[in-house]
């Protein structure tokens, strides 16, 4: 059996949307953008499970309570893309490149910048995690089944007990604390959003209409057939009919 050691005191030490599990599995687990069932994640063996959509002070939360947990030697990213943030892509980009000037190494986001972070912390998280791809997967079993064989592979405790670190949220807002550094970044961020939420308004109506051009075009294929079945009727069926009764 895999070795174990005990989390920081008051584990998880930064809190957010996710749910606890059992503090000894050696896996957690980031949504993303998507709205999973993570109570029944936590329920399938994950030491912790909930979303992540910003690629800057969502990332340092992920982190932060998984250094702070020596047993979680596995990180599985599932889910949905976050629209602009791509938090998916930058957490992966952190952990196979790290930082470089406060900012993620090949991060496609919009403002993948790092503060709370040290680079002792980020070593640590390369070092003490393998990351687990199974992005845009939103699929329970699928997630619970690589949940099961990645407990299988536990390695145990990683030496060194747990890291705690410090996240601080300027202003108690959500916005990210690299974006409150700087007003400029601020501002990108406020764009960012209002971008993603018209992004998802076209994205409804555009599905909206389709429905209804779909639905009128299986109307007229309907009328076509009724026109073809009456058509056949009236030119082959009915002559045919009329014949018969006349003998």
């Amino acid at each position: 059996m895999a070795e174990k050691g005990e989390p920081a005191s008051g584990w998880p030490i930064v809190q957010g949307d996710f749910h606890t599990g059992d503090t000894k599995s050696p896996v957690a687990v980031v949504t993303m953008g998507s709205h999973l069932d993570e109570a029944g994640i936590c329920s399938a063996g994950a030491a912790i499970a909930g979303s992540c959509k910003t690629e800057n002070l969502g990332l340092e939360k992920v982190i932060a309570n998984v250094i702070s947990n020596p047993n979680i030697r596995f990180v599985i990213t599932c889910g949905t893309e976050v629209k602009g943030h791509l938090s998916g892509q930058s957490l992966i980009a952190l952990h196979q490149n790290g930082v470089e000037g406060g900012k993620i190494v090949g991060s496609k986001g919009a403002i993948p910048f790092i503060e709370n972070l040290t680079a002792d912390n980020i070593k640590r998280f390369q070092e003490q995690v393998e990351l687990v791809d199974i992005m845009e997967s939103e699929d329970l079993g699928t997630i619970s089944a690589k949940i099961n064989e990645l407990k299988a592979r536990d390695p145990g405790v990683f030496p060194g007990g747990a890291m705690v670190v410090e996240i601080k949220e300027e202003g108690g807002g959500g916005a990210a604390a690299s974006a409150t550094a700087n007003p400029q970044f601020l501002e990108i961020e406020t764009k960012m959003d209002a971008i993603e939420k018209k992004l998802e308004f076209v994205e409804g109506e555009i599905a909206q209409r389709v429905g209804r051009k779909v639905g009128r075009d299986i109307g007229i294929l309907y009328g076509i057939v009724a026109g073809l079945m009456t058509y056949v009727i009236v030119t082959e069926l009915l002559p045919k009919l009329l014949e018969i009764l006349a003998k």
